[in-house]
C-alpha cells in the first residue's frame, strides 16, 4: 500500500512515542512511504519551532524519510475548496503519487474522507485498518 503521512503525523512520530511512531514504523517496514518537499519543509519548521528538536536530529530524520520514501513533487493542485491552501499541496502529492491512503490529523482533510481513489484517515483509523486487513 502507498501511504503519505501528513506533517502532523510525522512530527508526532519524531518527537513523541505512541501511535504516530508506531504508524511510521509500520509504513516503513511493510508499505511504500510517499513524501513531498512541502511535507519535509513543514516538518523541519515544526520540529524546530514547536518541539525544539536539535538540528542534527531533524536532519537525520529528514534524510531517513528521503532515503526510505518516494518523493513526490506535485504539478497540479486538486480543485477542492479548503481554508488552508497548504493542504492542497499535500492532497496533490498524495493523489499524484498514487497513494492509497493519506494519514493526517488535520480535521479539514479528514472530513473529506476520500478524494478520487485516495482514502483519508486519522492515525487511529489507519492503525485499525492495518489490523483488520
Amino acid at each position: 500500500m502507498k501511504v503519505l503521512l501528513d506533517t502532523n503525523v510525522l512530527a508526532s512520530a519524531a518527537a513523541t512515542r505512541g501511535l504516530c511512531a508506531d504508524v511510521l514504523r509500520e509504513v516503513l517496514a511493510c508499505h511504500e512511504l510517499l513524501v513531498s518537499e512541502q511535507v519535509l519543509s513543514e516538518l523541519h519548521r515544526v520540529l524546530r519551532g514547536k518541539f525544539d528538536v536539535p538540528q542534527e536530529l531533524i536532519e537525520d530524520f529528514l534524510v531517513l524519510l528521503q532515503q526510505d520514501g518516494i518523493c513526490i513533487d506535485p504539478a497540479v493542485l486538486p480543485q477542492i475548496e479548503l481554508r488552508d491552501k497548504d493542504d492542497l499541496g499535500i492532497l496533490a502529492a498524495a493523489i499524484q503519487g498514487g497513494a492509497d491512503v493519506l494519514v493526517t490529523g488535520d480535521k479539514e482533510l479528514l472530513v473529506l474522507g476520500r478524494v478520487e481513489s485516495l482514502l483519508i484517515l486519522s492515525p487511529r483509523q489507519f492503525w485499525e485498518k492495518l489490523k483488520t486487513d
